[in-house]
Order: C-alpha cells, then sequence, then structure tokens
C-alpha cells in the first residue's frame, strides 16, 4: 500500500508543481503531514524526513520539467542564473534551521506560507506598460505575442535569497513564492515565469537536498518511491503548461493552497 501511495503522490505533486512552476512541495509536503496523522503506514514521518522528501523528489519533478520547457525555449536562463545566486546560500541556511523547529510549530509556519502566498495571486496585475520596478528590459516572442518586462537584480537577489530560505526550511523547492514575484512584481509572462521557476527549482533543490542528506533527513528507502512518479508527473506537467489555459490552473491553486494551509495551521495550534 505504501509504495502504491508513494508513486501516486510523486505522480500529483509533480503534475500540479510542473503545471504551476511551484515544484510540487507545497502538495507533497500537506500530503505527508496528513498521512501521518491518519495511516499506519506512515508512522515515521517527521517534519525533518518531509522536507528531505520533498526536497530530493523536487530534483526528479525539475529535471524533467527543465528539459520539456528547454525544448520549447521557455526558460529564461540569465534571470534564472541570477536568482540562483541568493537562493542558493538561503536555500543552505534554510535547510540547517530546520533542525530547531518541532513538529506543530513546523506545521503553523508552512500554514502561515501558504496562505500568504495564495493571497499573492489575487493582487491586482499592472497594466502591461507599467513594471512594478525598473531593471533591465527584456523583450520575449511566445507563441505570436510579444512579451516585455524586467528584471532588476538588486531586488532579484535579495528576494531570491529570501525565497531560499523558505525553500530549504518547509521543502517548498521556492517556486510557488517565485512565480508570484517574477509575475507581479517583474512582469515576466506566465509561462516564463513557470517554466524559469522550474529551473531555479531543479538546481537549488540539489544543494538543499544535499544538506539535508548531509544533516541525515533523507529516508532513502522511502524516498525512493516517490521518485519515478515524480518524473513522469513532471513531464506531464510540463505538456500540460503549454496546452490548458493557464486561469484555471491558477484558480486551482489558489483554492488547493488555502485548503491546505488553513488545515497546516489548525493542526500546528492544536
Amino acid at each position: 500500500m505504501f509504495i502504491i501511495i508513494a508513486l501516486l503522490i510523486g505522480f500529483v505533486t509533480a503534475l500540479a508543481g510542473s503545471v504551476a512552476g511551484l515544484g510540487g512541495g507545497v502538495i507533497l509536503v500537506p500530503a505527508l503531514l496528513f498521512l501521518s496523522d491518519h495511516s499506519q503506514s506512515f508512522t515515521w514521518v517527521t517534519p525533518q524526513k518531509i522536507v528531505g522528501i520533498s526536497l530530493v523528489v523536487m530534483i526528479f519533478t525539475g529535471l524533467s520539467s527543465t528539459l520539456s520547457y528547454f525544448k520549447h525555449r521557455r526558460v529564461d536562463l540569465k534571470a534564472g542564473f541570477l536568482l540562483l545566486i541568493g537562493s542558493v546560500p538561503g536555500g543552505i541556511l534554510g535547510s540547517w534551521l530546520i533542525q530547531f523547529f518541532e513538529a506543530d510549530h513546523f506545521a503553523l509556519l508552512f500554514g502561515s506560507v501558504m496562505i500568504v502566498v495564495s493571497l499573492l495571486f489575487f493582487l491586482p496585475r499592472k497594466p502591461p506598460n507599467k513594471n512594478v520596478l525598473k531593471g533591465k528590459k527584456r523583450n520575449i516572442d511566445l507563441n505570436g505575442e510579444k512579451y516585455s518586462y524586467t528584471f532588476p537584480f538588486g531586488y532579484g537577489f535579495l528576494l531570491s535569497f529570501i525565497i531560499g530560505i523558505l525553500s530549504g526550511l518547509l521543502g517548498i523547492g521556492g517556486g510557488s513564492l517565485i512565480v508570484p514575484v517574477l509575475i507581479l512584481l517583474f512582469r515576466f509572462p506566465p509561462h516564463i515565469a513557470t517554466a524559469t521557476s522550474m529551473f531555479i527549482i531543479f538546481i537549488s533543490s540539489i544543494t538543499s537536498a544535499s544538506t539535508h542528506i548531509f544533516l541525515g533527513h533523507v529516508d532513502w528507502a522511502r524516498t525512493l518511491y516517490f521518485i519515478p512518479g515524480a518524473y513522469l508527473g513532471g513531464m506531464c506537467g510540463a505538456f500540460i503548461n503549454r496546452k490548458v489555459d493557464g486561469q484555471a490552473v491558477e484558480w486551482f491553486l489558489r483554492i488547493l493552497l488555502i485548503m491546505a494551509g488553513i488545515r497546516l495551521i489548525w493542526q500546528g495550534i492544536g
């Protein structure tokens, strides 16, 4: 039973995470926390092991998604590498901080982050000709439509460092924060933002996961069962991202993030 559930969780979380550039941690972490309370097969779950599994799984989610997005030239490599300069050291710091959190505190913090992220998607979007922050202007042709957006290095570095800390601390891969920042602040086209986010998640998850491996937080005997589903889900998610209406996916994620956030906060308080 555990093997089937692990494969299914890996696939579903990677599928949803790849479609929206979130990496899947925002689904995998709450799912394992829930199962730890309701299934005998998951009594071994601890916050540290959950984050370790999530980050290892996201390496393979990010790999399969990034390869697919690269083929269709949707990854902004320059912005991606600049964001990694901040997110990689932030991820290492966050991975180290997780050892100081108890289960209830972990659930409360994670739930609060989920609610904040869900609210970011409700913020009004600026008109295309008005950028929130000034930076180097970029122009791109996507599916016959021209897009223009900016990427300021200073703000990008600071925000990516903070996002990296939360990524390593919560095992969310940073995508749930990177995508809103790229779209709302830097005016990235949604498809470019999600693809670039998955590239960042792929690289940063390697460094964050390495820290958790060093600290002994990765239960390899169980983690390996999540990987096949995650790799397949990442490829399917990237394919769906190119085919479906982005608004429908965005609304689904809004509702999902709010529901998961409320449940985790309730668990942390209780």
